[in-house]
Protein backbone atom coordinates (compact mmCIF):
# COMPACT_ATOMS: atom_id res chain seq x y z
CA UNK A 1 0.00 0.00 0.00
CA UNK A 2 2.86 2.37 0.84
CA UNK A 3 4.54 1.66 -2.51
CA UNK A 4 1.22 2.23 -4.28
CA UNK A 5 0.84 5.63 -2.59
CA UNK A 6 4.41 6.63 -3.49
CA UNK A 7 3.96 5.51 -7.09
CA UNK A 8 0.69 7.41 -7.53
CA UNK A 9 1.85 10.59 -5.77
CA UNK A 10 3.61 12.22 -8.76
CA UNK A 11 0.51 11.86 -10.94
CA UNK A 12 -1.70 13.15 -8.13
CA UNK A 13 0.58 16.20 -7.91
CA UNK A 14 0.18 16.72 -11.66
CA UNK A 15 -3.60 16.55 -11.24
CA UNK A 16 -3.38 19.30 -8.63
CA UNK A 17 -1.15 21.30 -11.01
CA UNK A 18 -3.78 21.04 -13.77
CA UNK A 19 -6.57 22.12 -11.41
CA UNK A 20 -4.55 25.08 -10.15
CA UNK A 21 -4.11 26.35 -13.72
CA UNK A 22 -7.84 26.83 -14.09
CA UNK A 23 -10.82 24.51 -14.18
CA UNK A 24 -14.47 25.14 -14.95
CA UNK A 25 -17.28 23.73 -17.05
CA UNK A 26 -16.81 26.39 -19.74
CA UNK A 27 -15.67 25.36 -23.20
CA UNK A 28 -12.31 27.11 -22.92
CA UNK A 29 -11.29 24.66 -20.18
CA UNK A 30 -12.37 21.56 -22.12
CA UNK A 31 -8.74 20.66 -22.87
CA UNK A 32 -7.75 20.88 -19.20
CA UNK A 33 -10.72 18.77 -18.12
CA UNK A 34 -9.84 15.99 -20.56
CA UNK A 35 -6.20 15.99 -19.48
CA UNK A 36 -7.30 15.89 -15.83
CA UNK A 37 -9.54 12.87 -16.46
CA UNK A 38 -6.68 11.19 -18.34
CA UNK A 39 -4.37 11.74 -15.37
CA UNK A 40 -7.02 10.35 -13.01
CA UNK A 41 -7.31 7.10 -14.96
CA UNK A 42 -3.52 6.94 -15.25
CA UNK A 43 -3.39 7.11 -11.46
CA UNK A 44 -5.84 4.22 -11.22
CA UNK A 45 -3.71 2.32 -13.72
CA UNK A 46 -0.62 2.92 -11.61
CA UNK A 47 -2.43 1.54 -8.57
CA UNK A 48 -3.56 -1.63 -10.36
CA UNK A 49 -0.10 -2.25 -11.81
CA UNK A 50 1.42 -2.34 -8.33
CA UNK A 51 -0.33 -5.69 -8.04
CA UNK A 52 0.13 -6.71 -11.70
CA UNK A 53 1.59 -10.09 -10.70
CA UNK A 54 -1.56 -10.79 -8.68
CA UNK A 55 -3.82 -10.66 -11.70
CA UNK A 56 -4.41 -6.92 -11.99
CA UNK A 57 -2.29 -6.26 -15.09
CA UNK A 58 -5.34 -6.22 -17.38
CA UNK A 59 -7.16 -3.84 -15.03
CA UNK A 60 -4.21 -1.45 -15.20
CA UNK A 61 -4.05 -1.80 -18.97
CA UNK A 62 -7.73 -0.88 -19.30
CA UNK A 63 -7.32 2.16 -17.06
CA UNK A 64 -4.45 3.41 -19.19
CA UNK A 65 -6.49 2.70 -22.32
CA UNK A 66 -9.14 5.12 -21.04
CA UNK A 67 -6.38 7.65 -20.29
CA UNK A 68 -5.12 7.39 -23.89
CA UNK A 69 -8.64 8.00 -25.18
CA UNK A 70 -8.96 11.13 -23.04
CA UNK A 71 -5.58 12.46 -24.13
CA UNK A 72 -6.43 11.82 -27.79
CA UNK A 73 -9.75 13.59 -27.35
CA UNK A 74 -7.97 16.53 -25.76
CA UNK A 75 -5.41 16.83 -28.56
CA UNK A 76 -8.15 16.86 -31.19
CA UNK A 77 -8.12 15.84 -34.84
CA UNK A 78 -6.91 18.96 -36.62
CA UNK A 79 -4.87 18.89 -38.75
CA UNK A 80 -5.15 15.28 -39.91
CA UNK A 81 -1.39 14.94 -40.63
CA UNK A 82 -1.62 11.62 -42.46
CA UNK A 83 2.15 11.24 -42.78
CA UNK A 84 2.58 11.51 -39.00
CA UNK A 85 -0.29 9.09 -38.49
CA UNK A 86 1.26 6.60 -40.90
CA UNK A 87 4.59 6.68 -39.06
CA UNK A 88 2.91 6.16 -35.68
CA UNK A 89 0.84 3.30 -37.12
CA UNK A 90 3.93 1.60 -38.55
CA UNK A 91 5.75 1.91 -35.23
CA UNK A 92 2.73 0.49 -33.42
CA UNK A 93 2.49 -2.46 -35.80
CA UNK A 94 6.22 -3.11 -35.39
CA UNK A 95 5.93 -3.21 -31.58
CA UNK A 96 2.91 -5.52 -31.82
CA UNK A 97 4.83 -7.82 -34.18
CA UNK A 98 7.69 -7.94 -31.67
CA UNK A 99 5.56 -8.92 -28.69
CA UNK A 100 2.99 -11.11 -30.49
CA UNK A 101 4.90 -14.39 -29.91
CA UNK A 102 4.67 -13.78 -26.16
CA UNK A 103 0.95 -13.01 -26.11
CA UNK A 104 -1.81 -15.49 -25.43
CA UNK A 105 -5.50 -15.52 -24.69
CA UNK A 106 -7.30 -12.21 -24.36
CA UNK A 107 -3.99 -10.32 -24.30
CA UNK A 108 -3.63 -10.90 -28.05
CA UNK A 109 -6.59 -8.56 -28.55
CA UNK A 110 -6.09 -6.20 -25.62
CA UNK A 111 -2.47 -5.54 -26.56
CA UNK A 112 -3.53 -4.74 -30.14
CA UNK A 113 -6.21 -2.37 -28.86
CA UNK A 114 -3.89 -0.60 -26.46
CA UNK A 115 -1.09 -0.21 -29.00
CA UNK A 116 -3.61 1.26 -31.46
CA UNK A 117 -4.82 3.73 -28.83
CA UNK A 118 -1.39 4.93 -27.76
CA UNK A 119 -0.20 5.20 -31.38
CA UNK A 120 -3.28 7.29 -32.12
CA UNK A 121 -2.60 9.45 -29.06
CA UNK A 122 0.99 10.07 -30.17
CA UNK A 123 -0.21 10.90 -33.70
CA UNK A 124 -2.64 13.53 -32.45
CA UNK A 125 -0.17 15.01 -29.97
CA UNK A 126 2.51 15.44 -32.63
CA UNK A 127 0.02 16.76 -35.20
CA UNK A 128 -1.26 19.29 -32.65
CA UNK A 129 2.13 21.02 -32.45
CA UNK A 130 1.77 22.60 -35.88
CA UNK A 131 -1.88 23.53 -35.35
CA UNK A 132 -1.59 25.72 -32.26
CA UNK A 133 -1.27 29.39 -33.19
CA UNK A 134 -0.21 28.31 -36.70
CA UNK A 135 3.25 27.45 -35.43
CA UNK A 136 5.37 25.84 -32.74
CA UNK A 137 4.49 26.44 -29.10
CA UNK A 138 6.34 25.20 -26.05
CA UNK A 139 3.16 23.70 -24.61
CA UNK A 140 2.54 21.83 -27.85
CA UNK A 141 6.10 20.54 -27.78
CA UNK A 142 5.56 19.38 -24.19
CA UNK A 143 2.47 17.36 -25.13
CA UNK A 144 4.10 15.81 -28.20
CA UNK A 145 7.29 15.02 -26.27
CA UNK A 146 5.20 13.51 -23.51
CA UNK A 147 3.35 11.33 -26.01
CA UNK A 148 6.59 10.02 -27.51
CA UNK A 149 7.98 9.25 -24.05
CA UNK A 150 4.72 7.47 -23.19
CA UNK A 151 5.19 5.24 -26.22
CA UNK A 152 8.77 4.47 -25.18
CA UNK A 153 7.72 3.64 -21.62
CA UNK A 154 4.92 1.31 -22.70
CA UNK A 155 7.10 -0.33 -25.35
CA UNK A 156 9.69 -1.22 -22.71
CA UNK A 157 6.92 -2.57 -20.47
CA UNK A 158 5.60 -4.75 -23.28
CA UNK A 159 9.00 -6.07 -24.31
CA UNK A 160 10.03 -6.74 -20.73
CA UNK A 161 6.79 -8.56 -19.87
CA UNK A 162 6.11 -10.52 -23.05
CA UNK A 163 9.42 -11.08 -24.85
CA UNK A 164 12.72 -10.66 -22.96
CA UNK A 165 14.29 -8.93 -19.98
CA UNK A 166 15.22 -5.35 -20.77
CA UNK A 167 18.29 -4.11 -18.82
CA UNK A 168 17.37 -1.40 -16.31
CA UNK A 169 13.75 -1.75 -17.43
CA UNK A 170 12.23 -0.38 -14.22
CA UNK A 171 14.39 2.75 -14.29
CA UNK A 172 13.68 3.35 -17.98
CA UNK A 173 9.95 2.74 -17.61
CA UNK A 174 9.44 5.02 -14.62
CA UNK A 175 11.70 7.84 -15.86
CA UNK A 176 10.03 8.01 -19.27
CA UNK A 177 6.55 7.53 -17.81
CA UNK A 178 6.74 10.36 -15.28
CA UNK A 179 8.41 12.63 -17.83
CA UNK A 180 5.61 11.79 -20.26
CA UNK A 181 2.88 12.63 -17.79
CA UNK A 182 4.68 15.84 -16.84
CA UNK A 183 4.87 16.95 -20.45
CA UNK A 184 1.19 16.22 -21.05
CA UNK A 185 0.13 17.93 -17.81
CA UNK A 186 2.24 21.03 -18.48
CA UNK A 187 0.54 21.41 -21.88
CA UNK A 188 -2.57 22.76 -20.11
CA UNK A 189 -0.73 26.02 -19.37
CA UNK A 190 -2.41 28.71 -21.50
CA UNK A 191 -4.61 26.07 -23.18
CA UNK A 192 -7.66 28.14 -22.24
CA UNK A 193 -6.08 31.13 -24.00
CA UNK A 194 -5.57 29.08 -27.17
CA UNK A 195 -9.20 27.92 -26.97
CA UNK A 196 -10.40 31.50 -26.50
CA UNK A 197 -8.37 32.72 -29.48
CA UNK A 198 -9.70 29.90 -31.64
CA UNK A 199 -13.34 30.50 -30.64
CA UNK A 200 -12.94 34.24 -31.30
CA UNK A 201 -11.48 33.56 -34.73
CA UNK A 202 -14.38 31.23 -35.57
CA UNK A 203 -16.92 33.86 -34.51
CA UNK A 204 -15.24 36.48 -36.71
CA UNK A 205 -15.41 34.15 -39.71
CA UNK A 206 -19.10 33.51 -39.06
Amino acid sequence: IFYCAVKCLPVICLMIFVIMHGMSLSEIYAYSRKILVGLFFSCLGDAFLVWKNSGYFIHGLLMFAVAQVMYTWAFGFRPIALRTGSICAILGLFVYWLILPGLNGVMVYLAALYIALIACMAWRAIARVKFLNDGWTWTGLCSSGGAVLFMISDTVIALNRFRFDVPYSHQIIMATYYAAQLGIAVSVVDSHVDALIESTAIKKVQ
